[in-house]
């Protein structure tokens, strides 16, 4: 079930930046919760793999993944060794794949929900942040998968244990069918990939709607819709707290982003 909860007010921030769960066994406040910021509120979550291929997604996966080692192993030889290597590399890069961004820090999503690619839209319309929870979706896994969470002593896959378990596609989709999904945590092959927290969500090719797997199978999964008048009030905090494109994308080309928004000159509403 998908809970919908309504930002309003800058208050209403608070709960969802501050949402970690105590834990008696560690004595720490922390929560595997993972956040996506999306612009409007009306986007539906699609993978790229499918927004770029549409029904034909199964047919055409190998064929972009192959080509993408084929010409790709020359920048990074081990993708010649493990598709979801090649998989997360190629999102990296804007490969459409079936992987879906998440961050375990909402300030991260919030930023992304607050960054309109065209700024003359921020007040147009509401944007939105989902969260999902690890620990919930991984205790939907088959039995081996479980294993190996456990003998590793992690609630996240990475690469090489996700390797142990399912060393192609085909195996995975037969394990998942439409009723599970693996979260992995990416290497660190980039300081965008450490700078965003970032997560991936392995969709299965069975999972054709993917709001709809959240709703059936999920308890804690929530849809926080935030208030279009609030925008730029939570873009210009997140600026403050140096929460930018200046720190999540590394180079010229965030820090160009960064200056762009900062100097930006709003219309003035007539009261």
């Amino acid at each position: 079930m998908i809970k919908t909860v309504r930002v309003d007010t800058i208050e209403d921030v608070l709960p969802l930046i501050t949402e970690q769960e105590y834990r008696p066994d560690l004595g720490r406040n922390r929560s595997l919760y993972l956040y996506r910021g999306m612009t409007d509120v009306n986007f539906k979550i699609e993978t790229s793999l499918f927004r770029n291929c549409k029904d034909a997604k199964k047919v055409l996966e190998p064929c972009i993944l192959n080509n993408f080692t084929k010409y790709g192993a020359l920048e990074d030889p081990l993708i010649e060794k493990s598709v979801w290597r090649q998989m997360i590399l190629g999102q990296h890069h804007g490969l459409p794949t079936r992987l879906l961004d998440w961050s375990q820090s909402p300030l991260i999503a919030l930023h992304f929900s607050t960054s309109e690619h065209n700024l003359d839209q921020m007040d147009d319309h509401d944007c939105v942040i989902w969260r999902i929870d690890i620990k919930e979706l991984h205790a939907m896994l088959p039995g081996r998968y479980k294993k190996v969470l456990h003998d590793n002593q992690t609630s996240v896959f990475t690469v090489n244990m996700l390797n142990e378990v399912a060393a192609n596609l085909d195996q995975y989709d037969e394990d998942m069918q439409d009723k599970a999904m693996v979260v992995v945590e990416p290497p660190s092959i980039d300081p965008r990939i450490v700078n965003q927290y970032s997560f991936f969500a392995i969709v299965p090719d069975a999972v054709d709607n993917i709001e709809e797997f959240f709703d059936k199978y999920t308890n804690n999964t929530v849809r926080y819709i935030i208030n279009k008048d609030l925008r730029w009030r939570i873009r210009d905090m997140l600026d403050q707290q140096n929460i930018s494109e200046r720190i999540l994308y590394s180079g010229l080309d965030g820090l160009s982003k960064w200056l762009g928004r900062h100097y930006y000159v709003r219309d003035k509403k007539e009261e």
